[in-house]
């Protein structure tokens, strides 16, 4: 492997999105991934639709570049397998529910007497305590209770509306990928390891809160009932497709007056000001709407280009992976599996100049691994043969 983490070995005991995304960066970063899987179907997103030989869409996304080994961990022998791991292991993550990895033997305080200096991580759906930590949790509960639902529906009067895509397990993802290099540079510096600990409940209200809860910032001045920012919903009819326009300053509210042929926007007071026109949002967009709707897109996008408006044009997902800037970005690649045949997946978003990363090793077969990491741990042929015929551990295709 290649990227600023080669050399950190991580024990990856997670599955569906959230812990496998922040593993995947990590591992596209040059950390070597253990990815511990059980012996019957492994990740349960090896088990979704959109597949193609044998291997799904999912799990290819969220799990290149690492190594999979299968254990029974309620079998001991299993568990002495991932506690001899840990021995050589910077990083142990998990996604258990709150006690669950406790009673797997594999509590921090478990884990500490093998490595002490090791960076513990744990994802959870509420947090560790409270009175929802146990409930179990998928993104649309995390949506809701954290208000995201409410900010997607337009106000706090509208129907609540959830996002189209998981945001809270792919937000968690990366804010735990973040702390756990956080950590480690910690270590580096002081010989100590940390818990860290990120819940997807946490993850979505610290995000929303940098746009969003400005009604409920200053302490004894909270509002009642907010409306969505006015970024939200921002999309425009054309006589042919969608686009997108936002101004924000007076420089570009003046120039968008003049682009659609109405200079007395300027000095309605309504919108004189950047605050009247976010309090008065839903009449601007009507007005503008209006104005927009009486010529093409690719009109549009050229005149209010040329008076340097913020515009673009709303792409399908089957659009945007052609564009232009997608291309020149190299945002995209190509890659090879031995499996899935030729991928198409995106590259990590942050690009290194020195420590370029690997993207080579597509997502691992389940106990693809399970031999070869064995053998790295000091288990010899026998014994490993023994662990696969005993049910203790699965290799591609064995046990």
């Amino acid at each position: 492997m290649s990227g600023p983490l080669q050399g950190i070995r991580i024990v990856d005991l997670t599955q569906v999105v959230s812990g496998p995304l922040s593993t995947m960066l990590l591992a596209d970063q040059g950390a070597d991934v253990i990815k511990v899987e059980n012996t019957g179907a492994g990740d349960v997103t090896r088990e979704v639709s959109t597949r193609r030989g044998g291997m799904t869409a999912s799990f290819l996304n969220n799990n290149r570049n690492k190594r999979s080994i299968s254990l029974n961990l309620k079998d001991a022998k299993a568990l002495a397998v991932v506690q001899r791991l840990l021995k050589t292991a910077d990083v142990f993550i998990h996604n258990f529910r709150p006690g669950v990895v406790a009673r797997l033997g594999l509590g921090e305080e478990d884990v500490r007497k093998i490595r002490p200096d090791i960076v513990y991580a744990s994802i959870s759906g509420f947090g560790e305590n409270g009175p929802f930590a146990n409930k179990p949790v998928y993104d649309p509960l995390v949506q809701a209770l954290s208000g995201l639902t409410t900010i997607q529906g337009g106000s706090d009067e509208a129907r609540p509306r959830l996002v189209r895509t998981i945001v809270p397990d792919k937000l968690t993802g990366f804010t735990m990928a973040q702390a756990v290099t956080a950590a480690l540079l910690h270590r580096e510096r002081t010989g100590e390891g940390q818990h860290v600990k990120v819940s997807m409940l946490d993850s979505v209200v610290s995000f929303l809160w940098h746009s969003d809860m400005g009604g409920h910032t200053f302490v004894g001045d909270e509002i009642e009932s907010e409306k969505a920012h006015s970024f939200i919903d921002l999309i425009y009819e054309t006589t042919t497709d969608f686009i997108t326009v936002a101004v924000n300053t007076d420089k570009q509210w003046f120039a968008l007056t003049e682009a659609v042929g109405h200079p007395e926007w300027r000095d309605d007071p309504r919108f004189n000001t950047p605050e009247k026109r976010h309090e008065n949002i839903d009449a601007r967009l009507e007005l503008t709407q209006e104005a927009l709707r009486t010529n093409s897109a690719d009109y549009w996008l050229k005149h209010l280009d040329d008076h340097d408006i913020p515009c673009a044009q709303v792409l399908k997902r089957k659009e945007m992976i052609d564009h232009p800037q997608i291309v020149e970005n190299g945002m995209l690649v190509e890659l090879d599996h031995p499996v899935a045949g030729r991928l198409r997946q995106a590259r990590p978003a942050a690009q290194f100049s020195k420590t370029v990363p690997d993207l080579d090793h597509g997502a691992p077969l389940l106990g693809e691994h399970t031999e070869e990491i064995l053998r790295e741990a000091g288990y010899d042929q026998a014994e490993i043969e023994a662990l696969l015929t005993s049910g203790a551990a699965k290799a591609d295709g064995k046990g």
